[in-house]
């Protein structure tokens, strides 16, 4: 009777496990605590692998979680003159919590964001056929400056996309009304290259479109502060990503209900509750 007791009780624990799982299969990691999201890593171990210039972007490095999983996957790219080296930590932060992550180098250091943004697309169509640890369902695109202009752009182009995080984000385009994806705008308080007065707070007001959006602006940042690798920065893009590509509630609550200015934020917009 004992022994009928205690697997009618293991029972009982693994069925709201399995109903979860059913629920979410995208789920990667343990449940998120306030620590982890600013955390350097996450739980995966990561492989990196180098990518060769291609005809249209130009080359980079993927970065993919060592599991027999499948993961969303997320292409960042540079802001104008830099090289994939000024967003290279994202890529084996990122992974390690589960998404497989190709950090680009673009065709020219003085591409505009137009073509930064179809080099992102290009980045995560071979990374699609070529990583098979890729879901090709759950799909997203981060960059600075330049490169923030561009993931705008592909956003804009695809709206498959399951997420655009444009990081002090530059473009000559003020209206993104067209953009469906869920987007996160991370500016600088004192940005004197894309101040958000006239770069990412327009085009957070501009996007109707999308069901859910936000902007964070870092309390005395510049213009390299929203791509650096800080604990705020590191918060909010991970649970921007966790919530609209892994579809993972658990991240709600480092999103909404949108935190009051303190002294890593001056402000944050947020369409809470998410969708």
């Amino acid at each position: 009777m004992r022994i009928k007791a205690v697997l009618a009780a293991l029972v009982l624990t693994l069925v709201p496990a399995t109903a979860n799982a059913a629920a979410n299969p995208y789920e990667r990691g343990p449940a998120p605590t306030a620590a982890s999201v600013e955390a350097a890593r996450g739980t995966f171990a990561v492989t990196s692998a180098t990518v060769a210039r291609q005809s249209n972007f130009g080359g980079g490095t993927v970065y993919t979680p060592t599991s027999d999983l499948t993961f969303g996957a997320v292409a960042i790219s540079p802001g104008f003159t830099a090289t994939q080296t000024s967003v290279a930590h994202f890529g084996p932060r990122l992974a390690s919590y589960g998404f497989v992550v190709i950090t680009i180098n673009t065709l020219s250091g003085w591409d505009d964001p137009d073509s930064r943004g179809r080099q992102l697309l290009a980045a995560l169509d071979h990374v699609v056929r070529t990583n098979p640890r890729v879901d090709a369902s759950r799909l997203a695109v981060m960059g600075h400056s330049m490169g923030g202009g561009g993931a705008l752009r592909a956003a804009a182009t695809r709206p498959a996309l399951q997420a655009s995080i444009p990081l002090a984000g530059w473009h000559t385009t003020k209206n993104w009304s067209t953009v469906g994806v869920p987007t996160m705008l991370v500016g600088g308080q004192n940005d004197p290259t894309a101040p958000d007065s006239q770069h990412s707070l327009p085009f957070y007001n501009s996007i109707t479109a999308a069901p859910d959006k936000a902007f964070v602006e870092l309390r005395g940042g510049d213009h390299s502060d929203p791509r650096s690798d800080n604990v705020t920065v590191r918060k909010y893009t991970l649970s921007w990503l966790k919530r609209f590509v892994d579809n993972d509630l658990r991240y709600d609550q480092f999103l909404c209900p949108a935190p009051a200015p303190n002294t890593l934020i001056s402000a944050y917009l947020d369409t809470c509750p998410h969708a």
